[in-house]
C-alpha cells in the first residue's frame, strides 16, 4: 500500500515538472550554437562583476523635514587669520535677539605670520582646487559625507620653519553657542565691549593706516566638527586692496542630521555669497571696515542616510541578467538561423533551375531529362 502511494506521489511529481529533460540522442550541437553560448557566457560574467560592483557601493538618500529645534544652541567653528595685530581687532557675535556673543566665551587670539610656507601653500592650494572642484560635481559631496573621519582634518598644517621674523597677523580660532536665530558675527577694528542698544569697538586708539584686513578663512562650520569634512569657505583667502575695506559673507545655515555607516553627527551645511567694497563715505560707501559673516538659519532640516543594496535585490537582479541574456541570445539565434536557411534554400533552388537539352533534330528541349534506372548505372 506505501509502494503504490509512493509510485503515485512519484507520477504526481513527474507530471509538475516544469523542466522537462530531453534525450542526449536528440540534441544536435552546431558551431553557431557554440559561438552564441561562448557570447552569452562572456556577457553574463561580465555584467555579473558590473553588478557586483554595483552592490558593493552605496549612496546617499536625502529626505527634508521641518526643523521643530528652536531652543537649543548653535555651534560656530572658527579658524581665521586677519593680517593685523591680536591688539588691534576684536571679534564677537550680535543676533536678531539683540544677544551679544564675545570672543571671549571660546576663541582664542594667537599671534602668528600671516605669510605660509612652502608646504602650507601646497595645502591650501590642493583645498582650493578642491573646492572648485565641489562647486561644478555637487556629487562629490556625497564622496566627502561617506570618506567622513577617514581623511583625517582639514585644518591647516603647523609652521614646521623656526622664522625669526615678529607675528604681524592675529589667528582667531575657537568656538562659540550663539542662539539659533539669524545673526551676524564679525572681526573688526578694537575690541568689543557691551552697550544698552547693543555693542560698540574701541577703534580710537588704531590709526586708519594700520588697517589691513586682508585674511584666511582656514575653517568655518556650523554645528557638530566633524574632521574630513570640507565646508565653502574653506582654504578662503582675500587681500585687502585699501585699509578701509569690507568684506561680506551671507550664509545660509541648513541643519544636517548625517547618518553613514562610519559616522552619526547632527552637523549644518551652509551656502555663501561674498562681497567686498571700499568703505569712502564721500562717494556714497558707508559702512565699518572689518570682516562680517551674516548668517541666517534655514527651516528645514536634510537628513542625509547612507544606503546599501539589500541582497535579496542583488540575487533579483543577477537572476534577471543571466536569464533575460539566455533568453535575448537564443531568440537571436534562432531567427539567425531561420534568416539562414531562407538564404541557403533560395540558393539551392537557384541551382536547381531548368537546363536546355540539345535534340537530335536541330531542336532544344526545356524540360529535365528523366532519371531511369539504365541513367543511374
Amino acid at each position: 500500500m506505501r509502494r503504490l502511494n509512493r509510485k503515485k506521489t512519484l507520477n504526481l511529481m513527474k507530471e509538475l515538472d516544469a523542466f522537462p529533460k530531453v534525450p542526449e540522442s536528440y540534441v544536435e550541437t552546431s558551431a553557431s550554437g557554440g559561438t552564441v553560448s561562448l557570447i552569452a557566457f562572456t556577457t553574463i560574467a561580465f555584467l555579473t562583476v558590473m553588478e557586483f560592483m554595483v552592490y558593493r557601493d552605496t549612496w546617499m538618500k536625502y529626505e527634508y523635514e521641518v526643523d521643530k529645534d528652536f531652543t537649543s544652541k548653535l555651534r560656530i567653528n572658527i579658524d581665521i587669520t586677519v593680517a593685523m595685530r591680536c591688539q588691534y581687532v576684536g571679534a564677537d557675535v550680535l543676533d536678531l535677539a539683540e544677544t551679544m556673543v564675545a570672543s571671549a566665551d571660546g576663541l582664542i587670539y594667537e599671534p602668528v605670520i600671516f605669510d605660509l610656507t612652502p608646504q602650507q601653500k601646497e595645502f591650501q592650494r590642493m583645498l582650493q582646487l578642491i573646492q572648485s572642484r565641489l562647486q561644478e560635481e555637487h556629487s562629490l559631496q556625497d564622496v566627502i559625507f561617506k570618506s567622513a573621519f577617514k581623511s583625517g582634518s582639514t585644518a591647516l598644517p603647523p609652521r614646521e620653519d623656526n622664522s625669526l621674523q615678529s607675528p604681524d597677523a592675529c589667528r582667531i580660532h575657537g568656538h562659540l553657542y550663539v542662539n539659533k536665530v539669524a545673526g551676524n558675527f564679525h572681526i573688526t577694528v578694537g575690541k568689543a565691549i557691551p552697550h544698552p542698544r547693543g555693542h560698540a569697538h574701541l577703534a580710537a586708539l588704531v590709526s586708519h593706516e594700520s588697517y589691513n584686513f586682508s585674511h584666511r578663512i582656514d575653517h568655518l562650520s556650523f554645528g557638530e566638527l566633524i574632521p574630513g569634512i570640507i565646508n565653502p569657505l574653506d582654504g578662503t583667502e582675500k587681500i585687502a586692496s585699501d585699509h578701509n575695506q569690507m568684506f561680506q559673507y551671507f550664509i545660509t545655515v541648513v541643519p544636517t542630521k548625517l547618518h553613514t555607516y562610519k559616522i552619526s553627527a547632527e552637523t549644518h551645511q551652509f551656502s555663501v555669497t561674498e562681497r567686498e567694497r571700499v568703505i569712502n563715505h564721500a562717494a556714497g560707501s558707508h559702512g565699518v571696515s572689518g570682516i562680517f559673516m551674516k548668517y541666517d538659519i534655514s527651516s528645514l532640516m536634510v537628513t542625509v542616510t547612507e544606503e546599501h543594496m539589500p541582497f535579496w535585490q542583488f540575487l533579483v537582479r543577477l537572476c534577471g541578467i543571466i536569464g533575460g541574456i539566455f533568453s535575448t541570445t537564443g531568440i537571436l539565434h534562432g531567427f539567425g538561423r531561420f534568416v539562414a536557411e531562407i538564404i541557403f534554400c533560395r540558393f539551392r533552388l537557384g541551382s536547381h533551375r531548368s537546363t536546355s537539352v540539345p535534340l537530335p533534330d536541330g531542336h532544344t528541349s526545356n524540360h529535365l531529362p528523366l532519371i531511369t534506372d539504365n541513367s543511374t548505372h
